[in-house]
């Protein structure tokens, strides 16, 4: 698979777009506000109506209902709670979707994403698929950016209004992809911060305060992610995962001497407990030597 396509936050197209936003929590929100202030035409709709009321205020168009909505905008972006919500709210208003585009900004898998993109299709519409890799306050900033798979034909027609957002990147014509670059991104994000919530609890059984020891708990993490990261990678693509770091075999000695000190500690183990056993397990299949790259292929199996 290759890597994701990444294209910089633009100016607003020329020719500003009629875009149409479905769900007005505080991400459809930010969306929609990113999109006003980029100088685009704005359809808003969301089941409560009361929340379209700073957005139209801002200059945004309220709709009726959904179909309106679709009907109004040549692009229509949905942030909804699941792909449960989206089915169930398009899925009476099928008849509106021909000829259309929907950019589904919706947290969800990649099979949910294959799924509502065949359904789209049959409908005569077209369907891109997106992760959200921002909170609302990164929208339209540097520092957020939304990865896009699907109709690519669709895609390249609105990337300049989508780049009022923030950076695109474009992960492939599997619309499947968006979403499972973004649950990958997220896990290793919940992985870390599982890992700095624990540090911080060892620390804290001593009375410790937390500000105290983050300085040093940050350049760690910086230091260690910025090896670790490329380094498994690299290790991953070439097949070879021996090692002159750390082995799995030192690894597996050392996870004991962890599990009993959160044990006199009083913290739980519960996040190095899996660790553990996959630790046991590389060791007993041979992989002693190698490093923290083959736990990658054991997990796949």
């Amino acid at each position: 698979m290759p890597a994701p396509e990444t294209t910089a936050t633009t100016s607003p197209d020329p020719a500003p777009a009629h875009v149409s936003v479905i769900g007005l929590g505080m991400m459809g929100s930010a969306l929609a506000a990113a999109l006003l202030k980029a100088g685009h035409q704005v359809t808003v709709w969301n089941r409560n109506p009361a929340k379209t009321g700073i957005l139209t205020a801002q200059g945004a168009f309220p709709a009726q209902s959904p179909a309106a909505a679709i009907e109004a905008g040549e692009l229509t972006i949905l942030c909804l709670t699941t792909y449960d919500d989206v089915t169930g709210l398009l899925t009476p208003i099928a008849a509106s979707l021909k000829g259309r585009v929907l950019a589904n900004l919706t947290n969800g898998t990649p099979a949910q994403a294959r799924e509502l993109a065949a359904w789209t299709a049959e409908q005569g519409a077209a369907y891109l698929d997106g992760g959200i890799m921002a909170v609302p306050q990164m929208i339209a900033t540097p520092a957020g950016y939304i990865l896009y798979s699907g109709d690519e034909r669709a895609y390249e027609a609105h990337r300049p209004t989508l780049a009022a957002l923030g950076g695109t990147r474009w992960t492939g014509t599997d619309p499947g992809y968006a979403a499972l670059y973004d649950l990958a991104l997220l896990t290793g994000m919940y992985g870390m911060v599982m890992g700095v919530t624990q540090a911080y609890a060892m620390i804290r059984s001593e009375n410790i305060p937390a500000t105290d020891f983050a300085p040093l708990l940050a350049d760690w993490v910086t230091a260690m992610t910025q090896g670790a990261v490329p380094g498994i990678a690299a290790a991953l693509d070439s097949g070879d995962h021996l090692t002159d770091v750390s082995s799995l075999a030192v690894n597996q000695a050392a996870i004991g001497g962890f599990l009993d000190a959160f044990a006199a500690q009083g913290v739980s183990p519960a996040f190095f407990e899996p660790l553990r056993d996959l630790l046991d397990r590389s060791v007993a299949e041979g992989h002693s030597a190698d490093g923290f790259s083959r736990l990658v292929e054991l997990l796949g199996k």
